[in-house]
């Protein structure tokens, strides 16, 4: 056997799977159990300890299923089993498909392309961002599962000889319905859903009962954000709407959306178009759709300013198993070394760059990117930190300090200034309320509203993103009557210290200032 057929036979094993497998569980959780939660995950997070049908940002979803364990008061690393199972059942889903798919190959090679499976899930497990979405429970960690449940259940609907099994619409239905409680951009995956079974059963699909039946099905499970938008003016829709828009189309934008994206999800996923290509002749050419559709909707809205980067994970999960072909039918028992050890390389550098994002991640950074040289943050206004990795620790100390300080200090809530650091401080110091003094709607404005005229709270205040004190002076009378510096607290980690959380008293509340992030003087 050559060592070409050993190296491909080798990862064509199921155990070589279930080791990569168990490997990324192990680091899911370790760092899940060293890092604090981030702006999005304490958000959603606060979803749990406010039930109802929807929110002002996004469906249910993502706190319902967090609600049993946030009721039983269970710690973060708990919390984080619930993506970490995501994640692991997102990539056998994609180990499935690849293997479905890998059948449907053609040529005198066929019956000696192995491992299509496990080489999807490496292309998924070296694609750093990936990993970020299986540590912490974001609306996007949901729809990547639902994604590659859908694709699944449509393969299986395009490639069966008996297309009338109703327990199998009835599932696409209720998935469907899911992957609407979990993201408002889960209708392209409907669309994608439509477009690959319309190309295969055509328009008399559609004179069957048994679609609609689907479709209806789908719509009773997300009728809950339904009906939540219809009692606040349907809010979320038009936040959506407005937040879609963006500002002034920028091809420079667009070519650092895409350049994000290869860095984040890295190069071995280009293997789909390969993997596409072998299967062109067969049923399986269309189901690329739901990746083409959601990336190329989402990469013209980065040219408007209004994509993040890991808006883009469900589409990227839909390409791994054509990349899982593509790799297998690139590394053929027939290719030359160069391809070989051209794809090991990749692969070594990815896992580099995996590992080194988790490991500041664990660390809260390298040293070079705390300033060695602070001011006294007690005093004076401190340099905004370009540490990123200081983003997710200290935060629960803050929270357990600024519960105590309102004790005793009696005070009924806590503010910020700005809505990002409402979610961290408001799931850390529960179940204190909290306002965001920032001139803007959001979702605590349902839950807390604005702090009342004359009232008095905790002011919390984080040196990364610092903000001038709102003391109503001439001519502004606006902000409050008195703030009091109750303590500083240093957010230290593995023995360096990240960032500082002030803690203030403030008194009389007389209006809604713009803040001021300090140093720069400018308003937000």
């Amino acid at each position: 056997m050559s060592r070409l057929s050993l190296f491909t036979r080798l990862f064509a094993d199921a155990g070589a799977t279930r080791l990569l497998l168990a490997c990324a569980f192990v680091l899911h959780f370790s760092l899940g159990s060293v890092v604090g939660l981030s702006v999005d995950e304490a958000h959603y997070a606060l979803y749990a300890t406010h039930l109802a049908l929807s929110y002002f940002d996004h469906p249910p979803l993502v706190g319902w299923v967090q609600w049993p364990l946030v009721a039983m008061d269970a710690p973060v690393a708990v919390l984080r089993w619930i993506p970490e199972l995501l994640w692991l059942g997102t990539a056998m889903l994609v180990f499935q498909i690849a293997e479905r798919l890998q059948t449907f190959t053609t040529g005198p090679r066929a019956t000696q392309r192995l491992g299509a499976g496990f080489w999807a899930v490496l292309a998924m497990a070296l694609a750093p961002l990936l990993h970020v979405l299986g540590i912490g429970l974001l609306p996007d960690t949901l729809l990547m599962f639902f994604t590659a449940l859908l694709m699944w259940q449509t393969l299986g609907l395009m490639a069966s000889d008996k297309p009338e099994n109703p327990a199998r619409w009835l599932c696409l239905g209720l998935v469907l319905g899911l992957a609407g409680l979990s993201k408002y951009t889960a209708i392209l995956a409907a669309a994608s859903v439509a477009a690959s079974l319309l190309y295969v059963q055509g328009v008399r699909g559609l004179r069957r009962p048994w679609p609609w039946l689907a479709v209806g099905l789908a719509v009773v499970v997300v009728s809950p954000v339904v009906i939540w938008n219809y009692q606040n003016d349907w809010i979320s829709f038009v936040y959506q709407i407005q937040h879609g828009k963006g500002g002034g189309w920028r091809a420079v934008a667009l070519i650092q959306f895409l350049v994000v994206q290869l860095l984040a999800y890295g190069p071995l996923l280009l293997w789909g178009a390969t993997g596409w290509w072998v299967l062109r002749a067969t049923v399986a050419r269309v189901l690329p759709v739901f990746f083409a559709l959601p990336f190329v909707l989402l990469a013209a809205l980065s040219g408007g300013g209004s994509s993040l980067p890991h808006w883009t994970a469900p589409a990227w999960v839909a390409l791994a198993p054509f990349a899982g072909v593509g790799l297998v039918n690139f590394l053929h028992d027939g290719a030359s070394a160069w391809r070989k050890w051209g794809i090991g390389a990749l692969v070594a550098v990815q896992l580099a760059l995996g590992l080194g994002l988790m490991g500041l991640m664990a660390g809260g950074g390298a040293p070079w990117l705390t300033p060695k040289t602070t001011s006294n943050y007690a005093t004076q206004p401190a340099p905004e930190s370009p540490n990123p990795f200081a983003d997710v620790h200290g935060w629960e100390q803050a929270g357990a300090r600024a519960l105590v300080l309102a004790q005793q200090q009696g005070l009924p809530s806590v503010s910020v200034q700005n809505w990002t650091l409402a979610s961290r401080i408001g799931w850390y110091a529960r179940p204190l309320p909290v306002h965001v003094l920032e001139d803007r709607f959001d979702q605590f404005d349902f839950w807390a509203g604005n702090l009342p005229q004359g009232g008095s709270t905790l002011l919390v205040d984080w040196s990364p993103m610092a903000y001038e004190v709102p003391i109503a002076l001439p001519p502004t009378p606006y902000g409050f009557a008195t703030c009091k510096l109750l303590e500083t607290l240093p957010a230290v980690h593995w023995g360096t210290t990240l960032s500082t959380f002030r803690f203030y008293d403030c008194r009389q509340w007389v209006g809604e200032p713009q803040p001021r992030l300090r140093n720069t003087g400018a308003s937000l």
